[in-house]
């Protein structure tokens, strides 16, 4: 079986880019990929996000009130997770196309994922690895035992290992999805646009049952049976994604993404003295090129330049050492083109972070009575879920139709039409937030810290929230994928998935600085005597500034469809390049199909 496939001279072949099928032969068309082999891979990540939510939202009880560890401590020991799951990302998508290919990167991590569950299920289900139970009445005054470091080693070995795979998988797992679709013919195209959609609304999935039914088991039943279950999840989607081997479209590792982008880098800086030829096609690979030539960032075509000094100086035996060519230097303009839209989506993330924190506890000071029943504040953050699931579900049978009609492009809505959405929806989610909890805290202070403010207009900034995340997850998504090189598709992705570690940093940094700046009178362990809302409309007022900043760089992007429509390569010189205007960023894209 031929899956992979290693290319260390960093110049990537016509054929490379072509699908095989798991024989190594070039893939027929019509025995695999589409969607059936889609779905297999859908599932991957259904059972991937069942597992580590299951983990991740119930965590912190488990670390209060079976470790008895202090708030800030659990809570720093969950953030540590998440975000290291998040940046291991980056790590599979380099591992994935340097040399293993997505396949082979997806079911390997999930295989260490599953380990990783049955390590973090034994360590909850052996007695010794706890502490002695503690009373309420011994927790109020600070007498538990907290757990050692002993006891915490097994749990710390558990969780890192299945942040290996979990970031193994959520970096190669999409990307091989859209490797199932031939975007060169339209049909396909089209379906793979709603792929993007499918896949998060099977991660929303995923999210709402882990958050209601493997919660429950954790707390009811026994934290060895609820994470038992994830577990076996786990297993079986590796054993579903091996079974559907036959079926898949494959593509070709291309080499070191890193060994590219840090040789460009380095003979641009080595030849930043030499003059730019006259004319492009004087560059190294020019008529070979396979990415057209573009005049943006043009210090880096210094690195194309085939100077007589070369061989005394560098390494014959490796020429990418010495003269780079056109394609790479292309490809890595291309990289470093999606940074400046990377760091606009961070902020983001920090607002969703917001609702696994902050507005849980709100929740607890208000009333969260239905009838007799009162509903655990951790519970509301089912409607972030169901937000998702339905805004998921419009946006591929309503709002893309739609746009697809009116602006007369296949995509509907383009990736960064996708983004801008989302962070509209997330400066009003903290403009509600900020509105609600003044009023929450002026009624506790009206009633004497007795608040009577239903829980339940907590929902609107978990709707606005979900509604945000459901066009930017996606829309960040489809961005990195689509617009990244073919060699570094893994790794973008990966690059896409630590905006949201950085989101989930940046909020704790700000909570850090909010709480210095003003001598912790913002942001108290008792809301009512605090002023959370002075922090939600900080986070507006930078979310605002944050969206300026992205219509600037989101209207000089232009997408890799444009240069190959308009490639400047041609005798003439350079040809005026047409660029996403911001209103285009926010309205529609006219015309031009990308089939």
């Amino acid at each position: 079986m031929v899956l992979v496939s290693s290319n260390h001279g960093g110049k990537k072949n016509a054929e490379d880019s072509v699908a095989i099928d798991f024989r190594g032969q070039p893939a027929d068309k019509s025995r695999t990929g589409g969607w059936l082999a889609a779905g297999l891979i859908l599932g991957t990540e259904l059972s991937e996000r069942i597992c580590l939510m299951g983990i991740a939202m119930n965590l912190v009880t488990y670390l209060v009130g079976d470790l008895n560890l202090t708030s800030a401590k659990s809570a720093t020991i969950v953030t540590n997770f998440l975000g290291t799951l998040n940046l291991l990302g980056l790590l599979g998508g380099f591992v994935a196309d340097a040399k293993l290919g997505r396949y082979l990167t997806v079911a390997i991590s999930g295989s260490i994922a599953a380990l990783g569950v049955f390590l973090l299920t034994i360590a909850t289900s052996i007695p010794s690895m706890r502490p002695p139970r503690c009373s309420q009445v011994r927790r109020q005054h600070h007498e538990c035992i907290a757990a050692t470091g002993n006891q915490l080693a097994l749990l710390y070995a558990a969780l890192y290992t299945i942040a290996l795979g979990g970031g193994g998988i959520k970096s190669n797992v999409s990307g091989f999805g859209s490797d199932q679709f031939d975007t060169t013919d339209p049909k396909e195209e089209r379906k793979m646009i709603f792929f993007f959609n499918r896949f998060y609304f099977f991660i929303s999935t995923g999210s709402l049952f882990a958050v209601i039914v493997l919660v429950y088991v954790q707390d009811n039943v026994g934290r060895g049976w609820g994470y038992g279950i994830s577990a076996g999840t786990m297993v079986i989607a590796v054993l579903v994604l091996l079974c559907g081997t036959p079926i898949y479209r494959y593509k070709k590792a291309l080499g070191s993404p890193l060994t590219v982008i840090w040789g460009v880098l380095i003979l641009a800086w080595k030849k930043r003295n030499l003059p730019l030829p006259s004319h492009p096609s004087f560059l190294n690979g020019f008529h070979e090129a396979e990415v057209p030539h573009t005049h943006r960032l043009r210090f880096l075509d210094k690195a194309a330049i085939v100077d007589e000094n070369d061989e005394k100086e560098g390494n014959k035996n490796n020429p990418s050492w010495l003269v780079s060519s056109v394609t790479q230097v292309e490809e890595v303009k291309m990289v470093l083109e999606l940074i400046p839209i990377w760091s606009t989506g961070i902020l983001f993330w920090t607002v969703y972070s917001q609702m696994t924190t902050f507005t849980v506890e709100q929740a607890t000071f208000m009333n969260r009575k239905v009838g007799s029943i009162e509903i655990p504040s951790g519970s509301f953050s089912a409607f972030l879920f169901i937000t998702i699931l339905l805004f998921t579900s419009i946006n591929e049978k309503f709002t893309v139709p739609l746009a697809r009609k009116l602006t007369h492009n296949v995509q509907g809505l383009t990736s960064l039409q996708r983004i801008g959405i989302g962070l509209v929806f997330s400066i009003v989610a903290m403009v509600v937030s900020a509105i609600v909890e003044q009023q929450r805290r002026h009624e506790a202070v009206i009633r004497n810290h007795g608040s009577k403010l239903s829980a339940f207009w907590l929902v609107p900034q978990f709707f606005l929230v979900g509604t945000g995340e459901a066009f930017t997850y996606v829309g960040q998504l489809e961005f990195f994928i689509r617009e990244a090189p073919e060699r570094m598709k893994s790794m973008s992705t990966g690059l896409f998935l630590s905006t949201l570690s950085m989101g989930f940093f940046l909020s704790s940094l700000l909570v850090s600085i909010v709480d210095k700046i003003t001598k912790k009178t913002w942001l108290q362990s008792n809301l009512n005597n605090g002023k959370l809302d002075y922090f939600y409309w900080l986070l507006a007022v930078l979310g605002v500034l944050n969206f300026i900043l992205f219509l600037i760089l989101a209207s000089r992007h232009q997408y890799k469809a444009q240069q190959n429509l308009n490639p400047d390569n041609n005798e003439g010189g350079e040809k005026e390049r047409e660029l996403v205007s911001a209103s285009e960023v926010m309205i529609g894209v006219d015309g031009k199909e990308e089939a």
